[in-house]
């Protein structure tokens, strides 16, 4: 017998699931519902298509980039003798290419070793240089893109942090190697290894070795990569969560190149060139999802089912500018330590990009500075006894009429600019001649 179900299920379910927030819920149902928001998120993220197509052009980027960026680090673990365990990790890296995983790691490292510099020139060198900077900015842009962050670093600091990456990062990766492998070739090391259980918890802890390898590559990669402060426990949510994907995928695409053969008889030699983009597809989509979810963790009120980013009402716009202006007014007055953009969106909890848009019309409208600290702060521009309320909610009303639509493009009967003038009068003589001081002050008891 089919069971009919009640007519207003479907909301029952799109309730349970999307209503309220999650600091309101407790015990199972917190534990619940925020995983399987994030799971329905991720999914409208994936089919919106912003994320494959962030993918696509860091696979157009790596193909440009990827022969000088291993000749680079080729050049410095040169420098320090150990550019022959490059090998072995191109070689871990393309092992779900099968077969052929051996030959185009060969094929690189002989195009790396066959580049000579020196023939290059000055021009030729700088070209080189900039399509390795240029992944790098790129993977950047596409974090921030995911962290709603409008800017990229300076140029300073984007040049002292790619050049630390790139000089740096590959000698501390290879000397860990190192001396991973001469510490297990050791005699007491080999001595212990013949011991049984010992060797084999030791075997076991070096077939998991690897797996922890890459989730701190990602953990590194989330905590540092976007231009704004993220919490440790949310890069290690995304970086544990990308580092299994990874290596789910692994295993999934190795068993797709080992049993389609059929590629092979259709694309002759370019299948092999052909699977490698796959993976290379696969290995940032992966990398973007993990910083998605790294982003929601932070964030969780972005978990929302609609599209783009959240906005705010004109009410909650005017109420999220008192606020502002209430947690610095009352610091600034108090002698405390200023308010970053970081802590102003723990303290409210609203999301960053509608944050932001209230942030810098105060500050376009002359109410607001930023100091020059790293992370910088905002202060009030003037002394706050001279900052209206009225000015205040003034310049959030009309934030954006000097760039776009402003009242005088659009004429209106003389009934309606009577009304509009009516509010306009109830509003700020309601309003007197009260400031931000008088807000921030104790009411009298």
């Amino acid at each position: 017998m089919e069971v009919t179900k009640p007519v207003g299920f479907k909301s029952a379910v799109y309730a349970a699931i999307w209503s309220g927030r999650f600091d309101g819920r407790t015990g199972w149902r917190a534990l619940l519902i925020r995983p399987l928001r994030m799971l329905l998120v991720l999914v409208r993220d994936l089919a919106y298509g912003q994320l494959t197509l962030r993918a696509t052009g860091l696979v157009f980027t790596t193909l440009l980039s990827l022969v000088p960026l291993l000749a680079l680090s080729f050049s410095v673990l040169k420098a320090f003798g150990v550019y022959n365990q490059i090998d072995p990790i191109l070689l871990k890296f393309l092992a779900p290419l099968g077969e052929k995983s051996v030959d185009v790691s060969k094929w690189i490292i002989k195009f790396i070793s066959n580049l000579d510099v020196k023939v290059l020139g000055s021009i030729g060198l700088a070209m080189l240089i900039y399509t390795v900077v240029s992944l790098m900015q790129k993977i950047e842009e596409s974090v921030n893109f995911i962290w709603h962050v409008p800017q990229l670093r300076s140029l300073a600091r984007r040049s002292s942090g790619y050049l630390s990456v790139l000089l740096i990062g590959p000698v501390l990766i290879f000397s860990i190697i190192g001396i991973t492998a001469t510490i297990m070739a050791t005699p007491w090391v080999k001595s212990l290894l013949a011991v049984e259980p010992a060797g084999g918890v030791v075997y076991a802890l070096g077939q998991t070795i690897p797996v922890f390898f890459v989730i701190a590559v990602f953990v590194f990669a989330y905590r540092f990569a976007p231009n704004t402060r993220v919490k440790l426990s949310a890069a290690l949510t995304g970086g544990i969560v990308a580092g299994m994907l990874w290596q789910a995928a692994s295993w999934a695409f190795a068993e797709f190149a080992r049993t389609s053969t059929q590629y092979a008889a259709i694309y002759s030699s370019f299948a092999i060139f052909l699977l490698f983009l796959v993976w290379l597809y696969l290995n940032w989509l992966i990398l973007l999802l993990g910083a998605s979810i790294a982003f929601y963790s932070q964030y969780p009120e972005y978990l929302v089912l609609e599209q783009g980013e959240p906005r705010l009402s004109n009410r909650m716009r005017e109420r999220v500018a008192l606020m502002l202006m209430y947690l610095i007014g009352k610091t600034y007055r108090e002698g405390g330590a200023a308010w970053t953009f970081f802590g102003l969106t723990q303290r409210l909890g609203v999301p960053t990009y509608a944050l932001q848009r209230v942030l810098d019309s105060l500050q376009h409208g002359g109410l607001l500075v930023l100091t020059g600290d790293d992370p910088p702060a905002y202060l009030p521009s003037r002394d706050i006894g001279s900052i209206s309320l009225k000015e205040l909610l003034h310049k959030v009303r009309t934030a954006g009429e000097e760039q776009y639509l402003g009242p005088q493009s659009l004429p209106a009967p003389e009934e309606i600019e009577s009304i509009l003038a009516k509010v306009n009068l109830a509003f700020e003589g309601e309003l007197h001649e009260l400031t931000v001081r008088d807000l921030v002050t104790p009411a009298p008891q």
